[in-house]
């Protein structure tokens, strides 16, 4: 079982602690004293308190739910009226940008027997990233999209994408995809819910900046909060990353605190980034590591955080826990490859069901199931 000892920087403590010792020698302070006080001068310093200890966490029950031909990748879950949603990204012609891409969305009661109950596409575009949230009663599907028909440019264009999303009131019907307002120009991905609002990461060029080539591209893209009250109309909310924004999960306390894992641009390393109403003054600090396809869950009193990580020079899909401002690995999922892109949802009693894809077996895009089971 990790302790807290394996995650601090014991050299910060024993440097702390040295010139603790020897202001007290100067000062003349009684030893015992001398060690009361340190004991308390750690208490107060919450970079150098140790935490609980970490749980121990093994994977069993894998499955590959999806593997019919072709790519199938980006995975969301989501519980609703008794059942477990998931949704990924289905094309025929490969990863990359294709107007034969299509949203899938399968249900489950016990998270091991899928049904497909919807597919949905939109014209001349490429669907991808679908990620759920709930408001008023009703399941809320979106994805963002690329235009890819006949008048598609040389270079691709985040100026022209534009969120779609669908929605359903019992599970079984689904309402036709509809634009999100508000989001043209925006790729929009992860959200979280509060207080009767769905809030959405959102990201986009700097003043919708027009670029001949991709060179520059990473260093203008913003990642932007944007926030919708019906589901439908998204206005701006709030700012996660001024440059180098990319892909960024979070979650909202009932303080309205944000707390993401952000992706940055151009295979950077990730960032922790904090932000309180109005959300315009992030608070980020470098994780250390690149996360691919970031994904963020509070467990029981735990924050896990999930995503392609690069080990010996090879994606892998990474289940990890923030202690503190800091990453401590528990489980690898079985990957490799075209990877990550997990989700998660709670199952039953120390269990987690978690979703992801990966070409570790065949090169061929895969989804994949397991529980995470916490001791």
């Amino acid at each position: 079982m990790a302790t807290a000892t394996q995650v601090y920087d014991s050299y910060q403590i024993l440097r702390f602690s040295n010139f603790f010792h020897t202001y007290c020698s100067i000062q003349m302070i009684p030893i015992r004293l001398h060690y009361f006080l340190l004991s308390l001068s750690l208490l107060s310093h919450p970079a150098l308190v140790l935490s609980a200890e970490l749980p121990e966490v093994t994977v069993s029950d894998v499955r590959c739910i999806v593997e019919t031909t072709g790519h199938n990748a980006f995975t969301d879950m989501h519980w609703f009226k008794g059942h477990i949603y998931l949704a990924y990204r289905h094309c025929p012609d490969g990863h990359n940008v294709h107007p034969t891409s299509s949203i899938v969305i399968l249900r489950s009661s016990d998270g091991i027997n899928w049904q497909r109950i919807h597919v949905f596409s939109v014209p001349n575009r490429d669907t991808r990233d679908p990620h759920f949230a709930y408001l008023n009663g009703k399941l809320f599907l979106y994805t963002g999209t690329w235009y890819c028909g006949p008048e598609r440019p040389a270079v691709r264009n985040m100026n022209q994408m534009v969120g779609y999303g669908t929605s359903t009131d019992d599970g079984d019907q689904w309402e036709a995809a509809f634009i999100m307002e508000g989001t043209y120009g925006s790729y929009v991905w992860r959200t979280a819910e509060q207080k009767g609002k769905i809030y959405i990461c959102a990201r986009r060029r700097s003043n919708y900046q027009e670029l001949a080539t991709l060179e520059h591209h990473a260093k203008i893209v913003e990642s932007r909060l944007m926030v919708s009250e019906d589901g439908k109309r998204f206005t701006d909310a709030g700012l996660f990353q001024r440059t180098y924004g990319d892909e960024t999960a979070f979650t909202i306390d009932s303080n309205g605190r944000i707390t993401a894992i952000a992706r940055r641009g151009a295979n950077r390393t990730a960032e922790l980034i904090r932000l309180d109403p109005p959300y315009q003054n992030p608070i980020a600090k470098d994780l250390g590591r690149y996360i691919g396809g970031p994904f963020t869950f509070l467990y029981d009193q735990w924050r896990i955080v999930a995503g392609r990580n690069i080990v010996d020079g090879r994606p892998v899909t990474q289940v990890c826990l923030l202690d503190g401002d800091n990453l401590v690995d528990l489980v690898r999922l079985p990957s490799g490859g075209d990877c990550s892109y997990p989700s998660m949802v709670s199952l039953c009693p120390g269990c987690i069901l978690v979703a992801w894809y990966s070409s570790h077996e065949d090169a061929h895009a895969k989804i994949y199931t397991a529980k995470l089971n916490f001791n």
